[in-house]
């Protein structure tokens, strides 16, 4: 098959979070990986009288809460609504905390969070021979689109896209076709002439094949492919493989793929 343009999940796909770079937190004894201590030191002069275990359970409640939200409809709920959702958690009310609360907030976590987030060297090679003959584009699932566009800024990629698709724009997510079709829009490309990489199943093959594209899924851990969902047209454990399937020449020996 060739293809015109090429769409990227953003995260575990083209950069990796590694979890372990998060700030290391105890709370209650219990040691955890975080941003939540940043979060409540940068908290504590609008709410002095919260305490950094209410706040943990408050934030943690959030994100779960959020989760469940998108997971209704797949609605995006964007970073700022999850706050809002923290802050009444602690039993507060936004709008009668400073209004550099939220704002204040949202830049912690979001430094905190990019700085656990890694461009493996390869990838950035692999783009840069991409984008030589296709039209790249990222489509993420992510709640806020500032710093998915500054992490690829950061890691000097960002330039290799035409569009970047986020569902905190969109207000919608993955599996959704709205999401897909927007950056094939931009694109000016039909689905028939694309193909979708990503690292979830349910959101990046199915939704790939939900609006009539191909799709490529970075399965690392060899799971099984949930059911119900239609098999991609190519698994592979590394975005690197993707040169051998798209015959471009990185320099790199092109890892072991498994067509489907």
């Amino acid at each position: 098959m060739t293809y015109r343009a090429i769409l990227f999940d953003l995260f575990d796909t083209l950069v990796l979070l590694e979890r372990d770079r998060l700030p290391e937190l105890v709370v209650d004894g219990k040691t955890i990986r975080s941003t939540a201590g940043h979060l409540h030191e940068a908290f504590r002069p609008f709410a002095p009288d919260v305490a950094l275990p209410h706040f943990v359970e408050a934030l943690q409640w959030s994100w779960k809460e959020a989760e469940r939200m998108r997971a209704e409809a797949h609605r995006e709920v964007a970073a700022r609504e999850r706050l809002h959702l923290l802050i009444g958690r602690l039993g507060l009310e936004a709008s009668a905390l400073s209004p550099e609360a939220v704002p204040t907030l949202l830049s912690t976590h979001m430094r905190e969070l990019a700085k656990a987030v890694v461009l493996p060297s390869h990838h950035g090679t692999l783009l840069t021979e991409l984008s030589r003959r296709f039209r790249l584009a990222v489509v993420s699932n992510f709640d806020y689109t500032p710093t998915a566009r500054a992490v690829l800024e950061r890691e000097g990629i960002i330039d290799l896209f035409e569009t970047i698709v986020v569902s905190d724009e969109i207000g919608w997510r993955k599996p959704l076709p709205v999401i897909f079709e927007t950056a094939l829009n931009r694109l000016g490309v039909s689905p028939a002439e694309a193909v979708h990489v990503g690292d979830r199943a349910d959101a990046d093959v199915a939704g790939a094949h939900g609006c009539g594209m191909h799709a490529i899924w970075i399965n690392r851990d060899a799971a099984v492919l949930p059911s119900g969902i239609k098999p991609p047209q190519h698994e592979i454990r590394d975005l690197g493989e993707l040169a051998h399937i798209l015959g471009v020449h990185t320099g790199s020996t092109a890892h072991q793929m498994k067509e489907s």
